[in-house]
């Protein structure tokens, strides 16, 4: 890990401090960090929300289809990100099996920024249901049977009984699914249309400073997005250690 790290900051070294700025800083890559930092942050809120429902669902419910159900959370880590960005384009197309009924309300999904988010959540929902559903699994019902027999209703039950418990645990299924969405590439550029300041994700930029043999300014926003995302992640570990010693 240490060393393609190490390469990608002294590559960009190569600038010089005036040249790194004025490239991390260009209003085309302000528009990507914008996009997919903004993006990523919003569809793994997303996910903490409806990751937390399907995991609960999955370990508190008992219906048919239920096995078939908890299979398919894994699906976006076993498709290939490329199968599955050209899978989510056919389907949110204009002619699309759902862009169809979506195009006449004025809501376009593909080829713009919603897109992109829809595409995150897909990829990320599974780190969220699978970090979540083990600790589910160990709370037992005997706790929000107490809680009630003392008169909680089912919010406080949630908020007081159950929610500190799953606090450490919502968070890294959110860092994990954030820091996925993220260096997302595959999944993504399909389905984003990749139009420059509009719907053009950092991982593309790159891509594409790479393929015009700007080797330094690649490996400069590259350093950007680290140093952007170390911070981001530290937080959220600060987060989860507040989380931890609180609840002891």
């Amino acid at each position: 890990i240490l060393i393609p790290l190490s390469a990608t900051f002294l590559k960009s070294t190569q600038l010089g401090w005036d040249s790194f700025w004025a490239t991390v800083t260009a209003p085309r890559v302000v528009a990507s960090y914008r996009l997919s930092f903004g993006a990523s942050f919003l569809a793994a809120v997303i996910n903490l929300v409806f990751g937390l429902l399907v995991a609960w669902v999955l370990v508190r419910y008992r219906f048919p289809g239920r096995r078939l159900i908890d299979a398919l959370v894994d699906l976006p880590f076993a498709l290939p990100t490329a199968v599955a960005g050209i899978a989510l384009t056919a389907i949110y197309a204009p002619n699309g099996w759902i862009g169809r009924y979506l195009e006449p309300l004025g809501i376009k999904v593909a080829f713009t920024p919603t897109g992109v988010l829809v595409a995150l959540i897909f990829i990320g929902l599974p780190f969220v249901v699978r970090t979540v559903q083990p600790v589910l699994q160990e709370l037992k019902p005997d706790l929000e049977e107490a809680a009630a027999s003392l008169g909680a209703s089912r919010r406080q039950t949630f908020f007081r009984v159950l929610l500190p418990s799953l606090w450490p645990a919502l968070l890294t299924g959110f860092a994990l699914a954030f820091a996925r969405a993220l260096g997302e590439y595959g999944s993504v550029i399909f389905i984003a249309g990749n139009m420059p300041m509009v719907s053009e994700i950092t991982p593309l930029l790159i891509i594409t400073k790479l393929e015009q043999y700007d080797y330094a300014g690649a490996t400069a926003i590259a350093v950007a997005m680290l140093v952007i995302s170390f911070l981001l992640l530290l937080l959220i570990n600060l987060l989860q250690w507040w989380g931890r010693r609180r609840h002891q």
